[in-house]
């Protein structure tokens, strides 16, 4: 174990994701290059959100540090005006690992109860991003940043540890149903009474504001943008003497809908690139020295959709088996363009 302390000299590496809040960009420890960590960079989030920012890095730091020590949780190992700094932990999502044997969910019930113990809920394991399958088979638990600490283990405390609980068993049945019991299935049918407000009340105005006012959404309109902007855009870029070859992917807008992510062949510039394609055809240009093919001569669409949408977990998998891949991926990765963790689905 880490021994928590200021004088962490955080490397930085990959930026993971980006948003209004925060900035996650994972890294190593200089005195320890093998110790890979996450730093949650607040420092140049914009002065109107940082109240806002850090009330939310307060919640995430206060509950690390009452989770400290339990196996399949970060350790948390600094907090300055820089943000905080925090263990990385190795595994793979559960959207992707998909478990469908006892131990894990066995195991990640041995989680949430190690966390009630010390008075913690989660309330964010309805992601099944927020769960990963560590190399060994174990279950853990990673973004604290809505987590409560209870000083008193009352009605409340008791309710919202219950949702976790509820939350962990949607997991097991959208993986694993044949593995449900009585009782779960029973637990399942039965929600909480604030659950059922907010369905109520509270889940239907934000369904409201951001699929309908801030046109948020996953994948409507995906075909439409693709097929009213899309051609214009190809035969743009194509005609230019420069551009060898042209790759269209979707990705999610937050709060404006479906964006046209263009990667180009070329050893043109971004300001030459954008200079033939406004925003409003193709919100994103990324120049690129050589697409990723097969042998075949094909491109590989489906690792640039992955990056286009920012799904590093998925791509490293895709390349786990592919040096070939993987180091045609690489300059790729490390400039991409978007950087937020809304995922598309396709």
């Amino acid at each position: 174990m880490i021994e928590p302390t200021q004088n962490h000299t955080f490397v930085p590496e990959t930026v993971h994701k980006r948003d209004v809040f925060s900035e996650t960009i994972s890294g190593h420890l200089a005195e320890d290059p093998q110790c890979k960590v996450v730093l949650r960079k607040l420092d140049g989030v914009p002065v109107w959100v940082r109240p806002v920012a850090w009330f939310l890095a307060r919640k995430e730091i206060r509950g690390l540090r009452a989770v400290a020590g339990i196996d399949g949780v970060p350790q948390l190992l600094r907090v300055d005006q820089v943000g905080l700094l925090r263990t990385w932990t190795e595994g793979t999502p559960l959207q992707l690992a998909k478990p469908d044997d006892p131990e894990w969910f066995r195991d990640a019930k041995r989680l949430l109860r190690d966390m009630r113990r010390r008075g913690v809920t989660h309330n964010d394991v309805a992601k099944p991003q927020n769960w990963l399958r560590t190399p060994d088979g174990f279950a853990a638990v990673i973004d604290f940043q809505l987590a409560s600490v209870h000083r008193r283990k009352g009605k409340m405390f008791r309710v919202m540890a219950r949702e976790d609980l509820r939350h962990l068993l949607k997991q097991k049945r959208a993986f694993a149903p044949h593995l449900l019991t009585a009782s779960e299935k029973a637990m399942l049918a039965r929600k909480s009474l604030p659950s059922r407000i907010w369905m109520a009340t509270g889940k239907r105005l934000y369904n409201f504001v951001t699929r309908r006012l801030m046109n948020w959404s996953d994948s409507e309109g995906l075909e439409d943008r693709l097929t009213k902007d899309g051609a214009a855009v190809v035969e743009t870029l194509q005609a230019h003497a420069a551009v060898n070859d042209v790759v269209l992917c979707a990705y999610a807008l937050p709060a404006q809908g479906i964006g046209i992510y263009a990667f180009v062949e070329t050893d043109l510039g971004p300001d030459a690139l954008r200079a033939l394609v406004p925003p409003t055809q193709a919100e994103l240009l990324q120049p690129v020295t050589s697409l990723p093919r097969r042998q075949d001569g094909t491109v590989r669409q489906d690792a640039l959709q992955l990056i286009a949408t920012n799904r590093l977990d998925e791509l490293e998998l895709l390349t786990a088996n592919d040096p070939a891949l993987a180091n045609a991926m690489a300059p790729i990765i490390a400039n991409r363009l978007n950087l937020t963790d809304r995922v598309l689905k396709t």
